[in-house]
């Protein structure tokens, strides 16, 4: 990034760095030991700093801003480091080097312990040219059928966004360019792993995927190299020779005693190193003896399934070398499906961390566990050891009392991560796998520790932005709840989950679901306040509902949670107060305003920012549809300072704090307040959750910058827009509309009319809105059209705009902005009627600063008056609009030629 010469501070170049790792603004702060609030401030200060579209944009910049230098070409996240020399396989390597250039999917098909995965990691270490976005190696042998995107996800550094898959992000991330994707292990969880792979590569055709697997995907192009047993006489036993030296280095063989034994192990690797990692305390021939009776009735075929008895064998051979201490521990091992630390090992195997680091070292030595060194030692055991070691556990009788252990550790574990105050230093991502299969292996059923382990599960997937895991873990949690009220807690948990993806109606149904369950449970202010949040929720979102909730419905809602809950209780009587008033009468967004100031009221009372902004917004939204429109930004404000006290680590106030941001921008934006919209504009990009939506976002912060005049910043984020909205598969968007009107704007005022008019023909298309909401949009369409019309010096429908201009839309947030640019053409065009208008005007002026501005522009071509030009200029220069400063300069200095003036915006 040679072009910026930027400044940062020491604390945001600690934060750039963390985006680099794709860290939740919660993680960074936990991490630098400061509030998410200060996080986002210097999210939002390097955003404005270097001029780049959201935190996405920032995370790739991460890795070049502190050397100056492009990231290296095919830099591979998660690819695992080996301790070992890589003996062979030439003529593979080059074969795989071969279907990866020219290939979308390619599999390394064949048995466990033949070396897929290992092959994978060194063609992986020479194909970054081929692949200069890199990609992430993804090790699948952990994971669950239903969590293959999570564990992608994960590897990659992305995360959820509302109202988008996280297969759909994933693509975002994999779409760039020419990238790689390792699946690893995929034969537990075939069809997953296959429907997966389908889904990426049919969005993202720049990319590739390497899977490993004892079975084919079976998808269509894909090529399969099978891999076999390294050849005798040459590279098995250079293997052994190698494995041999490490374990001991005054080793010394017969070179035909160590190809028998080669011949004997059919040149498998995993077990050509099991009998290797021997070899210090028997010699080869030791060896050949010891392995004899294990292999001798394996001797008449060679086939793969003999092979794979083989290896079987070796490992059961390597079993029975162990002394009780080390096969207790190996087949407690077992329980773990991922890698595991020392504190892990203690607890689930029931041995104390000193002795058990002493067992596993040894168990190390016998390479029947890999060691990974980091920060943190870990282990791990291969899947076909592991496999081998759980019917040893299953014959042992231990199988119930570890899985039990293994689920108590792994609560313990989550609720650690979940507190900060924990002392934990283990990430999410590292125990994620784990955690998530010691629940799943759980029966159904109510289960205080499952419960726990979901509740936290719960949190820590949404705090990670795995939005959709965090509400299946809050519906898991009311199965697992010993009590109703512990399950009317968790369907809550899960229609807040519900509610910031916007799926509303399906947290309506989860609403009514924690209403039941409150009601079994005897708890019926509980039962109130969720039939109340329901009734809210279609009161006031009603346009993100596929299906309209009626209006009798809500009212329905709404009497029994008065009959149930008791009105003298804070809560109930703030969730009832702020429901009433949104649902005053049948027309849909239409919150009664005195009933507004009565939630308000009570919502104050219980010092809940949640409920006193829900509140508030009922009162914003009723002055902004009157026309009040200084009102509801003023509010907005209010709105805006509330959001410090809420939990962004919590999703009970995430669609509060997702409506407070879109509603800061649009008041803003509605009052003519652009540096307000800007800051607002700015606060939501450096949200770690609302800020990475691929085209929600930015439609929220394109018509501050087209009118600001930052035409080139919003056009970027307007292809971004556009092209992730369709490749999400073109939902309705409420809000794009606007952004896609304020798009043609800026490209009818750069001169280009082919792409104003293409956008204009877009709107249509984004809207999915039903009528009511969409001719609210009506004056802005007239704005576009007057304001190019201003530009363009076309006076032609002069009179037709001004009609249009001045036509009443209820609920229209626009119509200064039309009102200033219709009769501004207007007075260009001479047309009596123009002057009649000014009266309007002025009362617009009192309620949104650009047609204030605009206003002293249109006097002065009335008057010729300079002071009203000199007004109108400072106007722009306060609102930061530069565009429209540097066409009011070329009114005052008509001898200023346009390219000068240009410059300044």
């Amino acid at each position: 990034m040679g072009e910026h010469s930027v400044e940062v501070s020491a604390r945001e170049a600690e934060v750039l760095a963390l985006l680099g790792l794709r860290l939740s603004n919660a993680q960074m702060a936990r991490r630098l030991q400061v509030s998410v609030r200060t996080v986002e401030g210097h999210v939002s200060s390097l955003l404005r700093k270097y001029g780049v579209a959201g935190r996405s944009a920032l995370a790739d910049l991460a890795e070049t801003v502190g050397a100056g230098v492009p990231p290296p070409l095919g830099r591979l996240a998660g690819l695992p480091r080996a301790r070992t020399s890589f003996i062979g396989r030439a003529g593979e390597r080059d074969a795989v080097l071969v279907a990866l250039r020219d290939g979308r999917l390619v599999t390394l098909l064949g048995p466990g312990g033949v070396g897929k995965t290992r092959l994978a990691m060194v063609v992986c270490d020479e194909v970054g040219p081929l692949f200069p976005m890199g990609g992430a190696f993804v090790d699948l042998a952990p994971v669950g059928a239903e969590f293959v995107a999570q564990a992608a996800a994960e590897a990659l550094g992305v995360s959820e966004q509302p109202q988008q898959p996280l297969e759909d992000t994933i693509a975002e991330r994999l779409a760039r360019g020419r990238s790689l994707l390792i699946l690893d292990n995929c034969e537990h969880l075939l069809d997953a792993a296959a429907g997966f792979a389908e889904r990426i590569l049919s969005a993202c055709p720049g990319s590739t995927i390497l899977a490993t697997s004892r079975e084919r995907l079976g998808l269509p192009g894909e090529q399969v190299l099978h891999v076999g047993p390294l050849p005798l006489d040459s590279d098995a036993e250079r293997l052994f020779t190698d494995r041999a030296l490490a374990a001991d280095p005054a080793y010394v063989a017969d070179p035909a005693v160590v190809a028998d034994l080669c011949a004997r192990l059919d040149g498998l690797p995993l077990a050509i190193e099991l009998a290797a990692a021997r070899s210090a305390s028997l010699g080869a021939s030791g060896l050949l003896t010891a392995l004899g009776d294990y292999l001798r009735l394996l001797a008449g075929g060679r086939g793969p399934a003999v092979r794979h008895r083989s290896l079987r064998g070796v490992i059961g051979w390597s079993h029975d070398l162990l002394d009780e201490e080390e096969r207790a521990l190996w087949r407690r091992l077992a329980a773990f499906t991922g890698s595991f630390d020392l504190a892990a090992v203690s607890a689930v195997c029931d041995v104390d961390p000193a002795a058990g680091a002493d067992v596993l070292g040894r168990l190390v030595d016998k390479s029947l566990v890999m060691h990974r060194r980091g920060p943190v030692s870990r282990w791990q055991m291969l899947a076909t050891i592991r496999a081998c070691a759980a019917e040893q556990l299953d014959l042992s009788g231990e199988r119930a009392e570890v899985g039990h252990r293994h689920l108590a550790w792994a609560a313990a574990t989550a609720a650690a991560l979940e507190d900060p105050r924990g002392g934990s230093s283990e990430d999410f991502d590292t125990v994620a796998a784990e955690l998530r299969a010691a629940l799943a292996a759980t029966p159904a059923g109510p289960d205080p520790v499952a419960y726990r382990l979901a509740r936290s599960l719960s949190r820590l997937a949404y705090t990670r932005r795995f939005l959709r895991e965090s509400q299946g873990h809050y519906e898991r949690a009311a199965g697992h709840a010993l009590t109703a009220t512990d399950a009317a807690e968790a369907w809550g948990g899960a229609a807040d989950c519900a509610q910031v993806m916007h799926d509303t109606g399906r947290a309506f149904e989860l609403r009514l679901k924690s209403a039941a369950a409150s009601d079994a449970a005897g708890d019926g202010n509980a039962q109130a306040i969720a039939l109340a949040r329901a009734a809210e929720l279609a009161g006031r979102f009603p346009a993100t509902f596929r299906t309209e909730i009626p209006h009798e419905q809500l009212n329905d809602l709404l009497q029994k949670a008065a009959g149930v809950g008791d009105p003298a209780d804070p809560a109930v009587a703030a969730h009832l107060a702020c429901a009433a008033a949104w649902n005053a009468g049948p027309r849909k967004l239409a919150p009664d305003p005195v009933l507004g100031v009565r939630a308000v009221e009570a919502a104050r009372a219980t010092a809940d920012p949640v409920l006193i902004s829900g509140a508030l917004d009922a009162l914003r939204t009723a002055a902004a549809t009157s026309g009040r429109l200084r009102e509801a930004h003023r509010l907005s404000g209010e709105r805006l300072a509330l959001l410090p006290r809420m939990d962004a680590g919590d999703p009970y106030p995430a669609p509060e704090i997702d409506d407070v941001y879109g509603g800061a921008c649009a008041d803003a934006v509605a009052a003519g307040d652009l540096p307000a919209a800007i800051a607002a504009a700015h606060r939501l990009l450096a949200d770690d959750l609302l800020g990475r939506h691929p085209y929600l976002s930015p439609a929220k912060v394109i018509p501050a910058l087209v009118l600001t005049g930052d035409f080139q910043e919003a056009l970027r984020y307007a292809v971004t827009m556009w092209d992730s909205w369709q490749r999400s598969g073109s939902p309705p968007a409420f809000g794009m509309p606007a952004a896609v009107h304020f798009t043609s704007l800026a490209y009818g005022l750069l001169g280009d009319r082919e792409l104003s008019a293409r956008w204009r023909g877009r709107v249509d298309a984004v809207s999915g809105i039903p009528n009511p909401f969409q001719t609210q949009l009506t004056p802005l369409a007239c704005f576009v059209d007057a304001r190019i019309a201003v530009h363009t010096g076309n006076l032609a429908d002069a009179a037709d705009l001004l009609e249009r201009a001045f036509r009443y839309v209820p609920g229209a947030r626009h119509e200064p902005y039309a009102h200033a640019a219709a009769v501004e053409l207007a007075v260009m065009a001479g047309l009596p009627g123009a002057e009649k208008r000014l009266p309007e005007l002025e009362a617009d002026a009192e309620e949104n600063d650009w047609a204030g501005a605009c206003l002293e522009r249109i006097n002065w071509r009335l008057s010729g008056d300079s002071a009203a030009l000199e007004a109108s200029l400072q106007g722009w220069e306060r609102l930061g609009a530069r565009f429209e400063h540097a066409r009011t300069l070329l009114l005052l200095h008509p001898k200023v030629l346009p390219e000068d003036v240009s410059r300044s915006w």
